[in-house]
């Protein structure tokens, strides 16, 4: 059971949660999709949205898909099942934008510091590392020589402002949607894969079918669905087959204009074998589902809650008290002590 909660609260990657924080943790345990239905209900979460507002999205985060899911989908009517995805789906997005905002406007902070000959923090210098070997902007030895009076701290910096900036939120969800089946793929439920990356050599799943010229390829796995839109985010920020997409995100974005799902798609030929295919299908989806009233998406202003799934009605009951109890024992606060929240 205690395996079942260090799922719950390691499905999030980007910092940490402070303990008293923890200690008021809501787990939202749900057993079926009538649980899941009337939990949107109670949120205000479900049907259909009024034109010209914002999404106000709640701050609950799945931590795993189910393997019932891809049965029970198959027993819904396609909106339902489109919507409970979407529902579900939305907050991670959200969250991972949010965490990219506040790391951007870090990185702008560090900018403007040097410009005013002032140095950069010693911590700010360790984010800067870690993030210039992430996004590809050096090799390891060249971050770890990096400090804040290097001649080239500036020009890395400006390289990550240019690569740390949002993905549309429509845009994720429809190429999420697209590429998972709505989580119903075998990738999905098995590694909570929701967005088709490859991988080789990594942790990874094989498919059914492998074309021996396109080498010894996987799609990769993640533990949790959280990690598996972080890996995304990296590899639209950072792999050179997305050059295309950050340069017109740059564009958009310098020109003040809003950094539309719809507009980015149509650069993300190379995302898929399929090329002006796939860019077609996946604007599409965007189009058909009216994913891009999701561009503009908050969150209220609320605690992050965490969405566990349990088998049955009994188990769900178990489960309830096994988290109680945690809580009680200082562990729960532990567990979520060590999640990457920020």
């Amino acid at each position: 059971m205690k395996n079942v909660i260090y799922c719950i609260v390691l499905s999030c990657v980007f910092g940490g949660l402070p303990l008293n924080a923890a200690l008021g943790q809501e787990v939202i345990v749900v057993s079926s999709i009538d649980d899941v239905t009337s939990w949107l209900e109670s949120e205000d979460w479900w049907g259909e949205e009024k034109r010209g507002e914002h999404l106000d999205v709640p701050h609950a985060m799945i931590t795993g898909i189910n393997p019932g899911w891809r049965e029970a989908a198959q027993s819904l009517p396609v909106p339902q099942k489109k919507e409970i995805f979407y529902r579900l789906m939305l907050p991670l997005i959200v969250h991972a934008n949010d965490m990219v905002m506040d790391r951007r406007e870090r990185l702008l902070d560090a900018r403007a510091a040097l410009s005013d000959g002032n140095a950069v923090s010693e911590d700010e210098m360790q984010r800067i590392r870690e993030g210039a070997v992430l996004l590809r902007v050096l090799e390891e030895d060249e971050a770890t020589a990096l400090v804040s009076d290097s001649k080239n701290l500036p020009a890395v910096i400006d390289e990550l402002i240019y690569k740390v900036d949002i993905i549309p939120n429509g845009l994720a969800l429809g190429q999420a949607a697209y590429e998972s089946g709505y989580g119903t793929s075998r990738f999905a439920v098995e590694g909570n894969a929701l967005f088709g990356q490859w991988t080789y050599g990594g942790k990874g799943l094989v498919p059914e079918q492998q074309r021996k010229e396109l080498g010894d390829h996987r799609i990769a796995a993640f533990d949790w669905p959280f990690d598996s839109v972080r890996g995304y985010f990296i590899n639209l920020m950072s792999h050179p087959a997305y050059e295309d997409f950050r340069q017109l995100r740059a564009e958009l974005r310098s020109e003040g204009r809003p950094l539309s799902s719809m507009v980015l798609a149509d650069v993300l030929i190379r995302y898929s074998e399929r090329g002006q295919e796939y860019v077609d299908s996946l604007k599409g989806i965007m189009r058909v589902n009216n994913l891009v009233i999701a561009d503009d998406a908050v969150f209220r202003d609320e605690p992050i809650r965490f969405i566990v799934g349990a088998e049955s009605a009994d188990s769900a009951a178990r489960l309830r008290q096994e988290i109680e109890k945690l809580r009680a024992s200082g562990e729960l606060a532990e567990i979520v002590a060590r999640m990457r929240l920020e």
